[in-house]
């Protein structure tokens, strides 16, 4: 707990020190991927927890169980922070590593380029990023504390937050996907047509899906499911962590919270900085900037 309020900068970005190391950077940038791992990429609060979920129920979709017999960070670590070597013993099904990171692409892409590693990045509206980035700002003791929603609102345009700018982080992704074996997948998406979209990520990673095996997965990764389990809802995370007092980890996993919290002010700066940075790309995201 010494480590609580440290904040770690590596390669101009900022990390929660309880999280991170230097070394805990490094070991990720150098990371030794293999041709059969699966790479889950995300901007923090992008729905992470339930896609590492959903890539479990994939790879052991003859017992789902299996797929809550571990905490998911255990699962399905994240290579640049500091428990990777104790979660990498867990993380062997029997036909892949599942692995997660919130880095940005430049940091990995020296390494990845050169192998068959099947990256998934999920994106998901910025506007209800930032909206679940702020509640878990308050949830979690290791995060910066900020003033007010506006407070946090500047800092997240600005890209000031840990693990740095949104634009940043899905641009720089965006801009190597050619070189990658990469699929691309977003929370409305999941959130509007569940079934077709699971099946989609099963056809990139090569995996058959009965329709029994996708009404399990369906099943276990329903928000009600995950919300209620301690393997995956964080609250086996300790009070002196996270405050579990203040709310819950998995709060309301819905599109569009977004609107409770903007004013129309601050709509409008968001739509104005949003067309700056994302105007010239050619995919369209199925989320309005209304």
């Amino acid at each position: 707990m010494d480590r609580l309020k440290v904040i770690e900068v590596f390669e101009g970005l900022s990390f929660p020190g309880n999280l991170h190391t230097q070394e805990s950077l490094r070991a990720a940038v150098n990371f030794q991927f293999q041709d059969t791992d699966v790479l889950l990429v995300t901007f923090p609060k992008s729905g992470t927890n339930w896609m590492q979920q959903i890539l479990s129920l994939i790879f052991n979709k003859e017992n789902p169980q299996h797929a809550q017999s571990l905490p998911t960070w255990q699962r399905v670590p994240w290579i640049e922070q500091i428990h990777l070597l104790n979660c990498l013993t867990d993380v062997k099904t029997s036909k892949v590593r599942l692995l997660t990171t919130h880095l940005h692409a430049r940091l990995l892409i020296h390494k990845l380029k050169n192998t068959k590693t099947r990256v998934v990045y999920m994106a998901r509206n910025p506007k209800d990023v930032l909206v679940s980035y702020y509640h878990f700002h308050k949830l979690a003791k290791f995060m910066p504390e900020f003033d007010s929603f506006e407070d946090f609102f500047d800092h997240f345009l600005e890209g000031k937050v840990f693990y740095g700018s949104w634009f940043d982080h899905i641009k720089d992704w965006l801009s190597v996907q050619q070189e990658l074996n990469f699929f691309l997948i977003t929370y409305e998406e999941l959130s509007q047509e569940p079934c077709q979209t699971i099946q989609n990520l099963a056809n990139f990673l090569g995996e058959q899906l009965e329709p029994k095996d996708l009404q399990n997965i369906l099943h276990y990764c329903s928000f009600s499911f995950m919300s209620q389990n301690e393997l995956l809802n964080y609250t086996l995370i300790p009070s002196d962590v996270f405050d579990h007092s203040v709310g819950k980890f998995m709060r309301k996993g819905e599109t569009g919270n977004w609107k409770e919290h903007f004013s129309p002010e601050q709509n409008t700066r968001f739509n104005h900085v949003y067309q700056r940075e994302m105007g010239d790309l050619i995919i369209k995201f199925p989320w309005s900037q209304e």
